[in-house]
């Protein structure tokens, strides 16, 4: 059975800058390489979705009216991402994300959200968010968007929101979300704690699910009054982990959309994410369904 999904989130070019290491206040260095791509957290979990999860995929959201944001629907169209409510706003340059990344593939991030702030939800853009299995966000676009989205959903349809980049939530958003993933980073800003334990005991009892993402320790499930699920992850030689986030969240919402239970729809979304961090740039590193198939089996 395959799901459908829509992902409510940002579309960005790439400009990926391959260093020894990322620059502290100050500092210069020089890259070793550079790199453009398509990217946005919304499309790269659209592309998970369609590309690495198989799943029926829409993406709503904003581009500029300039090259940059053709390019960008022409790439999501490769991978049968549906762009038919993807804005194209005239006035308005695409988003645009300057990223380093370091020899041991970890990386800093700067976003310039240019279309992505201005992306509104038209009267036609609700139909396909009603006909979704699962509705998928993340935090590069405005939150009363993502309300408006998640509101538009079908009772008993999950909202899953990828709190990426942290930031505080609105009680609005907070309210309509039924998975919340974020990483160790994200969990503490989030719910303000210092400490990780804390922090994910904060959002246990604000969320009715939450998912954290620990890098090479897997992932972690935690739900009212269930025993938490955790997923491993496998070791291997990090490249750039640039979509690895991500390409998890994409996939999960690609399998969760196909009915399958959380512990497999989490190893799923743990091995896509293994296969991502193993080669460099943002869509350009996720993988297919077939590999991840083949590394699951």
């Amino acid at each position: 059975m395959t799901g459908r999904v829509v992902v409510v989130g940002s579309l960005n070019v790439d400009v990926s800058l391959t260093c020894d290491t990322i620059p502290a206040p100050g500092e210069t260095v020089l890259a070793s390489a550079v790199r453009r791509s398509a990217g946005g957290k919304g499309a790269n979990q659209a592309v998970a979705a369609a590309r690495a999860g198989g799943a029926s995929t829409s993406i709503v959201g904003a581009v500029g009216d300039d090259a940059d944001g053709r390019y960008l629907l022409d790439q999501l169209a490769q991978d049968g991402v549906d762009t038919a409510h993807v804005a194209l706003l005239a006035g308005h340059r695409t988003g645009l994300a300057l990223i380093t990344v370091d020899r041991a593939g970890e990386n800093a991030i700067v976003v310039a959200p240019g279309a992505n702030s201005a992306a509104v939800l038209d009267p036609t853009t609700h139909e396909p968010i009603r006909t979704a299995d699962v509705v998928l966000a993340q935090l590069e676009t405005p939150q009363p968007l993502l309300v408006e989205a998640a509101r538009s959903r079908r009772p008993g349809v999950p909202f899953i929101l990828n709190a990426a980049p942290a930031a505080s939530l609105t009680e609005e958003l907070s309210s309509e979300v039924d998975l919340l993933v974020v990483n160790e980073h994200e969990a503490r800003s989030v719910s303000g704690a210092g400490d990780l334990g804390e922090a994910v005991r904060i959002l246990a009892t604000g969320f009715p699910a939450v998912l954290v993402t620990l890098g090479a320790g897997g992932s972690e499930l935690h739900r009212h009054d269930t025993p938490v699920i955790r997923s491993p992850a496998v070791t291997v030689t990090v490249v750039d982990t640039t979509a690895a986030g991500d390409t998890f969240c994409g996939v999960l919402a690609a399998a969760l959309a196909a009915g399958e239970p959380a512990e497999r729809a989490m190893a799923s979304a743990s091995t896509a994410a293994t296969l991502a961090v193993q080669r460099p740039g943002a869509q350009d590193s996720i993988p297919t369904l077939a590999e991840v198939r083949a590394l699951l089996a």
